[in-house]
């Protein structure tokens, strides 16, 4: 799975003492006098697995979480596993461990490699749900997320319907930029798979690939190297996730005395900086990933599972008045040996969605970014 490195080290030192105060706050598994609330009850934790805690989709999902853990009135214990499999493997034995109510895991790159954790987990009977990426193997009762190749594909629709708009209503020959994550990553063939979909359909194009490796050093000095190299055939440059490789991109255009509106730069996941890009101009469209949401529903269903409450099923289809991330069908989870994936809707900013919406998690958490500047 993708990693992303966006903040200053000022935020990471605010997410961190958040993480620790909640670590602070959570009660020992064998204290019941402090376990039981005023109604008798064995108040319910859950465990929760993230990775790079300064990004901001991260942040998201850390905020999603403890927004409806303190709404229902729960403990999320929520811990860094550092991208590392052994270490989430760890986290995972500790949870146990603690007897927790449910467990999600919001974090991984390997998503083979901590299976057998998984199967512990199942073992124990805890529920466990997923969040942006889901374990390959093992039960998963709920992977909940946006569609990435589906959404990369409504992304590269409106990167071709661009092409033409800015070449008299043709798509034109020439050069495409294509900046992935990284090769050889998950996220990053389910991005590309949806944007050639749709190009694949224009012989005309000729799409070149540069490897950003999720951060804006190296997508600049890709798009750099490409535009040097291709120079006036470039008729246009998508970004797999312009959330953390949009800046470098862009960057990288103006560098060479072109404007970024030219290439008409689109993909999926927005976050603050790709907000930023899309008001000022120099993005054309991103389809945002519902994080903060995704944390919540996660956070509900373990709470439901947990109260004898069904949750949604293979075959529902999930509708909620005024969410963006409605209507979400429920399949079967074509990653985990069991289980169910609730795809979530991604809207795009700024055709579907104005960036101003309040109900954009990249606003929802803007206390955030200011505390960052």
């Amino acid at each position: 799975m993708r990693t992303k490195k966006w903040l200053s080290i000022a935020l990471v030192a605010v997410m961190l003492a958040a993480l620790l105060s909640g670590c602070g706050a959570k009660q020992q598994a064998g204290d019941t006098s402090k376990d039981q609330g005023e109604t008798g009850k064995k108040q319910l934790k859950f465990g929760m697995v993230i990775k790079e805690p300064s990004a901001p989709y991260i942040q998201a999902f850390i905020r999603g979480a403890e927004d409806k853990a303190k709404e229902l009135g729960i403990t999320v214990d929520i811990k860094d596993g550092q991208a590392d499999s052994l270490k989430i493997m760890e986290l995972m034995d500790n949870y146990i461990l603690q007897k927790v109510d449910g467990f999600i895991m919001a974090g991984a790159v390997d998503l083979k490699a901590i299976v057998p954790g998984v199967q512990k987990l199942n073992e124990a009977n805890i529920p466990v749900m997923a969040l942006d990426t889901s374990p390959e193997g093992g039960k998963v009762d709920m992977f909940i997320s946006f569609d990435i190749e589906q959404s990369s594909k409504k992304a590269a629709e409106i990167f071709v319907q661009g092409l033409k708009d800015r070449n008299g209503g043709k798509v034109p020959s020439g050069v495409v930029i294509e900046i992935i994550g990284a090769v050889e990553d998950m996220f990053a063939q389910a991005c590309s798979k949806g944007f050639h979909s749709v190009t694949d359909q224009y012989p005309q194009l000729k799409v070149v690939q540069g490897d950003g490796k999720w951060n804006n050093v190296d997508s600049n000095t890709r798009t750099s190297d490409l535009l040097t190299r291709y120079g006036k055939q470039v008729k246009g440059i998508y970004v797999h996730t312009p959330d953390i490789m949009g800046p470098g991109v862009v960057s990288a255009i103006e560098a060479a005395g072109m404007n970024p509106k030219d290439f008409g730069i689109t993909g999926i996941c927005m976050g603050p900086e790709g907000m930023q890009l899309i008001n000022e101009g120099k993005v054309l469209a991103i389809v945002e990933q519902p994080a903060y949401d995704s944390a919540q529903l996660a956070v509900q269903y373990l709470y439901d599972m947990n109260n004898g409450k069904p949750i949604p099923k293979v075959g529902d289809t999930v509708t909620q008045e005024g969410a963006l991330w409605s209507p979400a069908q429920v399949v079967k989870n074509p990653w985990a040996e069991e289980g169910a994936f609730m795809i979530l809707q991604g809207p795009v900013v700024p055709t579907e969605v104005k960036s101003d919406d309040s109900r954009l998690w990249e606003n929802k958490l803007a206390d955030l970014w200011k505390k960052s500047s």
